[in-house]
């Protein structure tokens, strides 16, 4: 047994191993019920040891995310002790009723090794792959932020392959406290037919920046408020690269992205950058732009948070922003009850509040986009962490949103409920860091039903990411 793992699996929990497509290993597997195994290879080059499990059939992904079982998904737990490594993290990854868990080959101390996830086929062989951030990974000295990096393992028909390691060398940069890896996206901008990687690095130096790579990952590029066509003032606390979402926001041929710098403009009012990498565009949207509402003010937050979502079925993304330091007050934004912006192409924006807002609520924290009553919509779901709540935000063809269910955490409010989520099908899953004394648990909520799925212990944070 690991140092620092001393819980048993929920019997109804966690289905691991890595999956793209219909595809599965098990870096290190345990049945649902039995306790935890010794750490996987990691990132470790070559064979992957541990039991194996082989699928009926091929790869046939291509999605952001490509586990069909309702219970498949991979957890981050960034602040596990491994290998006796305080915060060093570890990745829960599910499949078929066992239990695997992928580790750095050597675990470092506060790394924060599964912080961030996403899944994409950035290969192009229809298997998902999976992408693991470290942001905190290799502070440039004591108290510093960490430079970070970004593990990538790549699906195949015989299951999970340790791939290559990406950084900011990677753009010819020299390492600071860059913190690459704080956001992830994956999409295909370049129309290749494979997924490209987009990768957050709110920190490096000059305001932060996004890393975008393309071909198969094989090119590299780095993007910031100082790129010639975007051209923007620049502060080193903007923090651009916090959030991201690929999207069609106008309608075009190429597909943008919507990059969050939440520390931007006066005291932190936050903005959004859309960029569209293809053509070379560019567009800067505050709360004082035109056809927004409200106007900057300090603490806002404008941007935490992003989200590509097509809420009236017309063929065009909206894109819905959070603010989670919105409030009529000057208190400082922690205590704030946050909102969250949804930008048509139009022109329109509709601004949503939960309807008994109120201090400390943060609406707007997270957002993520799902179809959860299967009526071929999307759907917008937000949450206010500072409540523990979650908001569903129902799409309607032809209209755009109008209010839904309001998910309550049945962890209590200081579980953290809502700090990530993601839909798998009409399945909502909703982490929870702050539960059980913060070591974490995911819920499945499917309808008013909310089903724990896997918890952690010590501090772990599990629930911090889930795919």
């Amino acid at each position: 047994m690991n140092p620092g793992f001393s819980r048993r699996v929920q019997p109804e929990a966690v289905k691991t191993a890595v999956r793209a497509g219909a595809t599965v290993i098990l870096l290190t597997c345990v049945s649902a019920a039995g306790p935890l195994g010794r750490p996987a290879d990691g990132l470790r080059r070559g064979p992957v040891r541990g039991a194996a499990f082989t699928p009926a059939g091929p790869c046939h992904g291509h999605a952001a995310a490509d586990f069909d079982g309702r219970s498949d998904h991979a957890i981050g737990a960034p602040y596990a002790t491994v290998a006796g490594r305080v915060r060093a993290g570890t990745v829960a990854v599910s499949y078929g009723g066992h239990v695997s868990w992928l580790f750095m080959p050597v675990p470092g101390r506060g790394a924060g090794f599964g912080a961030t996830l996403v899944t994409g086929d950035f290969n192009g062989d229809r298997c998902d792959d999976l992408a693991v951030a470290v942001p905190d990974q290799d502070p440039p000295r004591p108290g510093a932020d960490g430079t970070g990096v970004v593990a990538l393992y790549y699906g195949s028909p015989r299951g999970l392959r340790p791939g290559r390691v990406l950084g900011v060398r990677d753009l010819h940069r020299t390492p600071g406290s860059d913190r690459f890896g704080t956001a992830l996206e994956a999409g295909d901008l370049d129309g290749d037919g494979r997924d490209d990687l987009v990768v957050g690095a709110p920190g490096l130096s000059g305001g932060g920046g996004v890393a975008v790579y393309t071909h198969g990952l094989r090119d590299a590029r780095l993007i910031t408020q100082r790129t010639s066509w975007v051209g923007q003032r620049t502060s080193q606390t903007d923090g651009f690269g916090s959030a991201l979402a690929i999207g069609d926001f106008d309608g075009g041929h190429d597909r943008e992205l919507a990059v969050g710098a939440p520390g931007d403009g006066d005291e932190s009012s936050g903005a959004v950058t859309v960029l569209d990498p293809a053509a070379h565009r560019s567009r800067r949207i505050t709360q004082d732009s035109a056809g927004v509402r409200g106007v900057s003010e300090r603490y806002d937050k404008f941007g935490a948070a992003v989200a590509a979502a097509d809420v009236d079925h017309d063929g065009v993304d909206e894109l819905a922003v959070g603010a989670p330091g919105e409030d009529r007050t000057r208190i400082p934004e922690n205590y704030a009850a946050g909102a969250v912006h949804v930008l048509y192409a139009s022109g329109r924006d509709d601004v949503w509040t939960l309807k008994k807002a109120g201090g400390y609520g943060r609406f707007g924290t997270t957002l993520a986009t799902a179809d959860l009553n299967g009526d071929g919509t999307d759907d917008l779901v937000a949450s206010a962490t500072g409540r523990s709540a979650v908001q569903v935000l129902t799409g309607h063809r032809g209209r755009g949103l109008t209010r839904g269910a309001l998910i309550m955490s049945p962890a209590g409010r200081t579980s953290q409920f809502g700090w990530t989520l993601t839909a798998h099908g009409r399945d909502l899953y909703v982490g929870a860091p702050g539960a059980g004394g913060f070591g974490g648990t995911v819920y499945r909520v499917h309808g008013r039903t909310r089903t724990p799925v896997q918890s952690g212990s010590n501090g772990e944070l599990l629930g911090y990411a889930v795919v």
